[in-house]
């Protein structure tokens, strides 16, 4: 991925006044619903499946209605942040919510399974607009200072569908209509394109880029070829078919098309010298395994306790509920940890070992399996998935050069997609293949009602209440055997992911490398983001984090001054503002009085500052002042600088205005001020949290 311009990335400031809060936070929301529609559509469809095909038929193709969103979100996702680039990202944004809720109305008016699997492609290429653009937008209208806070929204909005996905497709389809599962975008659509419409103003800053149309087309044909390969093989067609040999070779010589294309490339979707980072290979192929283990159980799941068990969609979506939780408890709690330490390598390792024997258990359920057994194995499974998931990117970060930095980024996010497409499809595959193998046996000898069949039972779950009752069981055996089988083959995929990350070589952290925020952890749309976007996303939340932990403490410490780090705070908080009234600051921010009371008197006996001689008489810089400011602010710059390690801003003009323009905008507003809550002693300094 091209580096942005500095005119273009994060460190440019937008013409004209900037938003205010309100505004901002009414885009923030319109951006937010426009991520939850396209993160509920990575879930929300899977209780709903087991209704789908009994209503549709072509259970054999099940799978396929994940996986064509899956894939035309992943094909489209590095489009739509080039062109955002480009073009401004506001009007495309409103078209990726037009193409998305088109696709979703299309869905819902489906009269058969082909129809769906070509209208969820249609969506996945407005949902893979969503998650980029919107992210991307964030960067157009906040500061970098207050990135932080509404990345945590985003976050929020992840891990909230990861939840509600599940329990609402399964609510929608038994209330109402699966169809609702479609639907139900439709007036959240209009509401986000009305908002966007009437408060989102983004300045057009155009960037040009060569866009690699070639390498696009040719990894999502190469992906859906063997895709098809995997989920057409032994179940549409026999292994040995001229049409399955065909698809294996086709999508072969499309791989290698796609490796040439990507060398002559100036802006490639995956620059090949990413393939000779170990680290980043390493990340690449356990993130694939993890995208494989987890959407092909996520689609599965909810078949199994829908068919096998009896439960309606909405309990089925409850009872999915523990393994979400699981992944998001140990997902944030890894990655706090990683924070703290700076230690990442047992967490891949911890994460792919819990999986492979969550992966194990989930091969034990059957048909008389206690529900309290199925949730601690649920439970079990999504800790598993959440240690690994959260520590993939920031690794692959951390192991390449800046101009790198986003490609690393959504190259990892990337193979965790096509591992989400390749485990759903070869998921289906087995299924349908063992389901087929076992119905016959446990039909026979069973004298079945006119017009019911193998075939049938095949293609519509419901159709088993029509058996006899004594046939029932046999039946209900042979799904639960078919679709926990899948689980046991996925194991050695998980193991594979354990002895991948036995290779990992853990390297000490960057500063600036902190935890990846939602969009790239729970989502599996590969998230186009400049090498500029992620330094500003990173140092706006360390930046702030230093800043609470004792930034002042150590700026005063380095601009060589005796000072109280709240003077430090107070000077160049002045020199932003140009004069200030000690009681007006005091309501306009969380800091005691008395502590900026203090601060305004050493100022002032160190001559830094003096009262202006009109009305108010506020206080204001003296020379001596404004000289000392030039020394606190190089301080900052170089405390933020420090942070990036070997990126050099000396080297990159756009970062080292990313770090001027940080540094500047740390020195305003209460939350970066070092005694905030206390009227105590400055804090002693706390090293720096990586």
């Amino acid at each position: 991925m091209a580096e942005d311009t500095a005119a273009a990335g994060p460190a440019a400031a937008p013409p004209g006044a900037p938003l205010d809060k309100r505004t901002i936070r009414l885009a923030i929301g319109a951006l937010a619903l426009g991520l939850l529609l396209a993160s509920l559509d990575q879930t929300i469809v899977s209780t709903a499946l087991p209704t789908i095909v009994s209503e549709l038929g072509g259970i054999n193709h099940l799978s396929w209605v994940v996986t064509a969103y899956l894939l035309a979100s992943t094909a489209a996702t590095p489009l739509w942040g080039k062109l955002g680039d480009m073009y401004g990202r506001k009007r495309l944004f409103q078209t990726v919510i037009v193409i998305f809720l088109v696709g979703s109305a299309l869905c819902g008016i489906s009269q058969n399974l082909t129809e769906l699997i070509a209208f969820r492609a249609v969506q996945g290429l407005g949902g893979g607009g969503l998650i980029a653009l919107s992210l991307a937008i964030v960067g157009d209208i906040v500061p970098p200072r207050e990135r932080g806070r509404y990345q945590g929204v985003f976050g929020a909005v992840f891990g909230a569908s990861s939840v509600l996905g599940p329990l609402l497709g399964g609510v929608f389809t038994e209330q109402l209509s699966w169809r609702w599962v479609f639907y139900i975008n439709l007036p959240i659509g209009v509401v986000a394109l009305a908002v966007i419409a009437a408060v989102l103003h983004i300045p057009v800053r155009r960037t040009s880029h060569r866009i690699d149309y070639a390498g696009m087309a040719v990894v999502a044909a190469a992906a859906t070829c063997l895709v098809l390969f995997t989920s057409l093989g032994g179940t549409t067609y026999p292994w040995g078919s001229a049409v399955i040999i065909g698809l294996a070779v086709l999508g072969a010589v499309l791989v290698a098309a796609f490796v040439v294309i990507e060398r002559r490339a100036q802006e490639p979707v995956l620059p090949p010298r990413l393939f000779r980072i170990r680290t980043f290979l390493l990340c690449a192929g356990i993130s694939f395994i993890v995208g494989f283990a987890m959407f092909g159980t996520l689609t599965f799941l909810p078949t199994f306790l829908q068919v096998v068990h009896g439960y309606s969609p909405t309990l089925s979506g409850i009872h999915m509920i523990p393994m979400v939780v699981g992944l998001l408890i140990s997902s944030t709690v890894s990655g706090q940890i990683v924070s703290r330490t700076g230690h990442y390598k047992v967490f891949p390792l911890a994460g792919t070992g819990v999986t492979a024997v969550g992966l194990v258990l989930l091969h034990q359920l059957d048909e008389h399996t206690a529900t309290w057994v199925m949730s601690l194995y649920f439970l079990l499974f999504g800790l598993g998935l959440g240690l690994v998931i959260q520590v993939l990117v920031l690794a692959a970060q951390n192991a390449v050069g800046y101009q790198d930095l986003g490609s690393a980024t959504s190259g990892t996010t990337f193979f965790r997609s096509i591992g989400a497409s390749f485990g759903v499809s070869i998921f289906g595959t087995i299924f349908a293949s063992r389901l087929r193998d076992r119905l016959g046996p446990a039909l026979r000898g069973v004298r079945l009602p006119s017009g019911l069949g193998p075939a049938e039972l095949r293609s519509d779950p419901t159709s088993i209440a029509r058996l006899p009752a004594a046939a029932r069981p046999p039946v209900l055996h042979a799904y639960s055997t078919s679709i926990t089988a899948v689980f046991l083959y996925a194991v050695p995929v998980a193991a594979a992911g354990f002895v991948l990350a036995l290779f990992l070589k853990e390297q000490p952290l960057r500063g600036s490398v902190t935890v990846p925020d939602g969009g790239e952890t729970i989502a599996t749309n590969p998230v186009e983001r400049s090498s500029l976007d992620e330094i500003a996303r990173s140092l706006s939340v360390l930046g702030s984090r230093e800043a609470r932990a004792g930034l002042y403490i150590r700026i005063t410490r380095m601009a060589g001054l005796d000072l109280r780090p709240a003077t430090s705070w107070l000077l160049l908080r002045l020199e932003q503002r140009g004069e200030i009234d000690s009681a007006e600051l005091a309501r306009h921010t969380i800091v005691p009085l008395g502590v900026i009371t203090a601060s305004v008197v050493e100022a002032e006996a160190r001559g830094y500052a003096t009262r202006a001689p009109h009305p108010g008489q506020p206080l204001v810089l003296t020379d001596a002042g404004r000289a000392l400011v030039a020394r606190l602010a190089t301080a900052r710059r170089s405390v933020l600088a420090e942070l990036l390690g070997d990126w050099d801003p000396a080297r990159h003009a756009e970062l080292a205005a990313l770090i001027t323009k940080l540094s500047t905008e740390l020195s305003g507003g209460e939350a970066d001020h070092p005694e905030r809550g206390t009227n105590g002693p400055p804090p002693a300094e706390k090293g720096t949290s990586a």
